[in-house]
């Protein structure tokens, strides 16, 4: 185990970071047995509003068992790097949140309790959850050391409005009538000589955003970030061209702003999406953040792919998203943390927290519940059944995001100064990334 520590250790070091390192407090807080800690995600428009929500759910699970527990909500941009210094020494909370997609990279560690025997019954067992989420949870083959809590899939979100202003009387369902319509939504409203409305709002300094992209996009055109026998592949002219029909949005057709290059989530795009300042924009789930901004002039539709009909791979609008939750072997409240998650996987708890952040549930009982009838929602469970893929389930993943979204947050600074990007450039910039990877992984 103390390898893989290592392992982690030097991932955190000598990967691009995603946000700054901070130190962690030791696991289990006091080892008070009637306190545990949890590290959750950044759901909401604001991690106060994550707070409030989380309290909730938190103050029945400590009415109900006497267990207290000390939350901290941390942002998406800090989230992973505290994680791997929590790993490396050792020290971390009893419970936190990860991005699905670092699953199996986590899982290595040995760091985290396996969710098989005892642990897996406690939570009711692998089959009272949505299957698809589940797989997320480590390598095939393994106990998964994660289990869901949190179901997301991309999705297009458009200006109703707008495209009614455009003439446009369908969403676009290829990549080709995507272009198309943004380029007819890029208009300088006011006459002043300056673009306010653009086609498509994008994260562009977003590492994780722009990672997803290239594994859409890359799937959609037929290449893979990774070869069958599980090595790095990043500069294969699949996602060379998906990566390029990205960057080109900003780079060649003009028709998202450079500013977005310095984007950084999710909040971002659905403020300018708000604020009448794009027309388009992709992404897992917005809804909590457009409402916060009262502004419900929105359709959601699939993610256009490269032929409307294109199914397997091809066909691929989504990764699996979604959040999950786990708890480290060293807490000194194994048994109460294990509870915890028990509390927030459980059918009441699911509807709860997947309606406040506007999620879907990842327990089938959930979906009983009328807040998850919309056709939103049927939407997204569609993709999810039918379009999704999950993100590799190698080791490396976390690595290989941190890497690929770098090169392409880099490729967007150059088209944002008005540097050309051509394909050779975005080939370049992939096979860097590829050359990055530690060796071994």
């Amino acid at each position: 185990m103390q390898t893989k520590f290592r392992w982690l250790a030097a991932l955190a070091v000598g990967a691009l970071s995603v946000g700054s390192m901070t130190a962690c407090s030791a696991s289990g807080g006091s080892g008070d047995s009637d306190t545990i800690t949890y590290w959750a995600s950044n759901q909401a428009p604001t991690v106060e509003k994550d707070a409030e929500i989380l309290q909730e759910s938190i103050d029945r699970y400590t009415e109900e068992t006497g267990v207290k527990v000390d939350l901290e909500v941390i942002p998406w941009s800090d989230l992973y790097n505290r994680i791997l210094t929590a790993v490396s020494s050792g020290e971390g909370p009893d419970v936190l949140n990860i991005g699905n997609t670092w699953a199996v990279s986590l899982q290595s560690s040995g760091a985290f309790v396996p969710w098989e025997g005892d642990a897996l019954e406690a939570i009711g067992g692998k089959d009272r959850f949505v299957q698809s989420s589940f797989a997320t949870g480590g390598a095939e083959g393994q106990a998964p050391t994660s289990v869901p809590i949190y179901g997301l899939s991309y999705s297009l979100y458009y200006n109703t409005a707008m495209f009614e202003a455009a003439g446009i009387t369908t969403p676009p369902a290829t990549w080709d009538e995507f272009v198309e319509d943004a380029k007819k939504l890029t208009v300088d409203t006011d006459g002043d000589g300056t673009i306010d409305q653009w086609g498509v709002t994008m994260a562009g300094s977003s590492i994780s955003n722009n990672a997803h992209q290239a594994f859409v996009r890359g799937l959609q055109n037929g290449g893979s970030l990774y070869d069958d026998e599980g090595n790095p592949d990043f500069g294969n002219d699949g996602v060379v061209t998906g990566v390029k029909q990205w960057v080109d949005l900003m780079a060649v057709d003009k028709v998202v702003s450079p500013s977005d290059a310095e984007s950084v989530n999710g909040s971002d795009m659905a403020a300018t999406f708000a604020d009448g300042g794009a027309a388009m924009f992709f992404d897992q789930a917005p809804d909590a953040n457009l409402a916060a901004r009262d502004f419900t002039g929105y359709a959601v539709a699939p993610v256009p792919m490269e032929s409307a009909d294109a199914t397997g791979l091809l066909g691929t609008q989504s990764h699996v998203a979604g959040i999950n939750v786990s708890v480290f072997e060293n807490s000194d409240n194994k048994e109460a943390a294990i509870d915890f998650v028990k509390h927030l996987t459980s059918d009441d708890e699911q509807v709860y927290l997947n309606k406040s952040f506007s999620s879907l549930p990842v327990v089938t009982g959930a979906y009983d519940d009328p807040a998850f009838q919309s056709d939103t929602i049927k939407l997204k469970q569609e993709i999810l059944e039918d379009h999704a893929q999950p993100m590799p389930l190698y080791p490396s993943e976390g690595q290989m995001e941190t890497l690929v979204g770098t090169a392409i947050k880099n490729l967007l600074a150059t088209a944002a100064q008005g540097g050309s990007v051509s394909e050779s450039d975005v080939k370049s910039a992939l096979e860097d990334a590829n050359s990055q990877m530690s060796s071994g992984q």
